[in-house]
């Protein structure tokens, strides 16, 4: 591996990283703070929305450490990955693709990211290099999007309750 490679795992963990933990601060300290962040996975059709919003501030505050430092970086990745698929999943897929529409856009390039990078493995300056428990190549990859389906799964399985869709709801009503 190169100095340039190195640097280019390193800046990716970082950016990816340093994204994660502001927008887990964000669902805690942001505009709406905990509770709007919990009446908004309501209203996608999660049950116990404040139990979600806390799920997801510390998985995107500890994804996002784990990934500055470069420490389980598989696992990590894992959990951005499943982030992005339920945020994607459920707030984004129906507005179609470009995120100035509320497309899935953005999320899309995270978990693909996230997957390149379990993939890749994190690099020389990491701690999972230092440690030598660095897993990269398919093992990386397979843990991350394995991990990552499995929590989507059972977190959808286990906490979404869409309500039906009704006459009068807008996705249903006529255009005038």
């Amino acid at each position: 591996m190169t100095d340039a490679d190195v640097l280019a795992l390193f800046l990716v963990r970082v950016v990816v990283g340093v994204t994660m933990i502001a927008h887990g601060v964000n669902h805690w300290r942001g505009g709406g703070r905990v509770e709007g962040t919990a009446d908004w996975f309501t209203g996608l059709g999660l049950r116990h929305g404040r139990l979600q919003a806390w799920a997801s501030v510390i998985t995107e505050i500890g994804a996002g450490v784990l990934l500055l430092v470069g420490l389980l970086t598989s696992l990590a990745c894992a959990a951005v990955i499943a982030v992005m698929l339920i945020a994607g999943l459920l707030a984004h897929r129906p507005n179609g693709f470009f995120v100035f529409r509320d497309g899935y856009e953005y999320v899309l390039v995270l978990a693909v990211t996230s997957l390149a990078l379990a993939i890749l493995g994190p690099g020389r300056w990491s701690i999972d290099d230092a440690a030598a428990i660095a897993v990269t190549g398919w093992a990386g990859g397979g843990i991350a999007i394995g991990v990552a389906l499995a929590a989507t799964a059972g977190m959808l399985a286990a906490f979404w309750r869409p309500q039906p869709k009704t006459a009068d709801s807008p996705e249903t009503a006529p255009t005038p």
